[in-house]
């Protein structure tokens, strides 16, 4: 085993987790048409946990129909839903891991299926899937608060060992906080009090359901990388004003689903030096943050995440597409070889999810078909 703090024991709020590397919330495109947990995604989330990931984050799971984003995504809109989420941590658990669960709603990016909708309707952002159909009024917007509270509830019904906040890349929360999507004149619109009131209410009501010793956490853009978007001044400025209603951590992500100028996945990161993009806020968000810091974005060797984690500049890593292709990429590194992540980062892994066949690494398997 490597010498480095990277592979020892480290706690995140009330939990201990076996190292300080993290799934990131990843589509799976894996659960049923109405969301429900299949035996696949199950082997999915065991093989992560058995191939020495400290913490799993699910796949974002949609707290109300209307804010579902993907097809086969994963669902925690219903009571009917919890059994199957269950087994799914039952298995992690038994396996030696321990899961979170992402709530997230669509917004502006819903299937078309469901009924777009957003802070405020807006029609001029270009490379948007869609020009939401229907504003959130006050008491819609107290009624989104009560889903995810429901879901929160289903979450510890259903063993999760806490709750991620999906508030990045422009989905609803993300959409909230964005000056460019949140044109509202209201308490939930104009200063970053008012664009970050929802997040402060929703954390506050959720804590109130699960406890004190609940871990929440909440992933957020340090910037939308948009003219007219989230800023990583004002970023930082709501994550210290959700701080006090609840929220134990942060995973640091940046830029929109469409649009901007850097999108939340970049391409062939070859380099050390293309690797952890968003280090420099990470940097400038710790400075002034009591909460442990999840970084993630481009993280491919230990190499990088141990001089992160030795200038303080981050507390825990995260991966998503490098566990696509290496679900047991952080046993590897743990063992001794230290290579970099196999991921070349083209991000053709999400082509089959699209197609009904679930997200897998399309590159690895063409190399071994040609092999």
């Amino acid at each position: 085993m490597p010498s480095s703090a990277l592979f020892e024991p480290a706690t995140l709020h009330t939990l201990t987790l076996r190292n300080r590397f993290v799934r990131s919330a990843t589509w799976e495109g894996m659960a049923t048409e109405k969301g429900a947990v299949t035996s696949r995604l199950i082997d999915t989330m065991v093989a992560l946990a058995k191939g020495g990931v400290g913490l799993i984050i699910s796949g974002h799971a949609y707290v109300s129909p209307e804010g579902q984003a993907t097809p086969w995504q994963l669902g925690i809109y219903d009571d009917a839903l919890v059994d199957g989420l269950r087994q799914m941590t039952d298995a992690v658990h038994a396996a030696g891991g321990r899961i979170l669960v992402q709530l997230a709603h669509a917004g502006h990016f819903a299937l078309e299926k469901a009924i777009a909708i957003a802070p405020r309707v807006v029609s001029d952002f270009d490379g948007l899937a869609k020009t939401p159909r229907h504003e959130l009024s006050v008491q819609e917007i107290e009624e989104l608060k009560g889903a995810y509270v429901a879901a929160a509830r289903r979450a510890q019904a259903a063993g999760f060992d806490g709750i991620e906040l999906h508030s990045a890349h422009g989905y609803l929360f993300s959409q909230f906080l964005s000056p460019w999507f949140n044109r509202r004149t209201d308490t939930y619109g104009g200063s970053i009090e008012n664009r970050t009131r929802v997040h402060v209410e929703t954390l506050a009501a959720m804590r109130a359901v699960v406890g004190a010793d609940y871990p929440l956490l909440i992933k957020i853009n340090c910037s939308d990388f948009a003219d007219g978007g989230l800023t990583e001044e004002e970023s930082l400025s709501a994550v210290r004003r959700m701080v006090p209603a609840g929220l134990d951590a942060i995973e640091l992500s940046g830029g929109l689903l469409t649009g901007g100028k850097l999108s939340p996945s970049r391409p062939a990161i070859t380099t050390p030096e293309k690797e952890a993009y968003f280090r420099q806020a990470a940097r400038a968000f710790k400075a002034v943050l009591d909460v442990p810091l999840i970084l993630v974005g481009g993280i491919r060797s230990p190499e990088v995440a141990e001089s992160l984690l030795a200038d303080g500049s981050a507390d825990f890593f995260a991966m998503s597409r490098p566990l696509i292709r290496e679900p047991d990429l952080v046993n590897r590194w743990t063992s001794g070889d230290r290579r970099p992540a196999q991921c070349i980062s083209d991000n053709l892994c999400f082509r089959p999810g699209m197609m009904g066949k679930g997200v897998y690494c399309l590159t690895k398997e063409r190399m071994e078909t040609q092999s």
